[in-house]
């Protein structure tokens, strides 16, 4: 069993209109997703979630709370994402080896932009999950 973990990571909006999400953009896989990583050896998935942010998007989070286990298979092995909902509390993206664009867009405009249906659902379970205060 592959495991991984990452976040719905979210802010205010600038324009003081509602939350953004981050998206980022893949090149080696060509695809729209919610970061998340593999865990470390030993390392317990909440703070994996953390790092994986940190390391594709170049933003530190505070985790709120956990949102559905993503579970599927790559390459005929078993994968299982643990996510959570989490806020963006400072950082600078920077275009890394893994991740060469991250936008910041409304609800409705990433699960249009995201690739993968599981990452469209996961949005709504953060939308369900964090209320209508977002």
């Amino acid at each position: 069993m592959i495991r991984a973990a990452g976040c719905v990571l979210w802010r205010r909006s600038p324009s003081g209109a509602g939350i953004e999400l981050a998206v980022i953009h893949r090149p080696k896989h060509g695809d729209w997703s919610l970061p998340k990583g593999k865990l470390e050896p030993g390392e317990e998935s909440r703070h994996a979630a953390v790092r994986e942010v940190l390391e594709e998007t170049g933003m530190t989070c505070a985790p709120g709370p956990e949102l559905p286990t993503a579970r599927y298979e790559v390459a005929g092995r078993a994968k299982e994402v643990r996510y959570w909902a989490a806020e963006a509390t400072g950082g600078t993206f920077r275009p890394n080896r893994e991740v060469d664009e991250l936008l910041w867009l409304s609800p409705g405009a990433a699960r249009s932009r995201l690739t993968y249906d599981k990452d469209r659902d996961l949005v709504a379970a953060f939308l369900t999950t964090t209320g209508p205060a977002h």
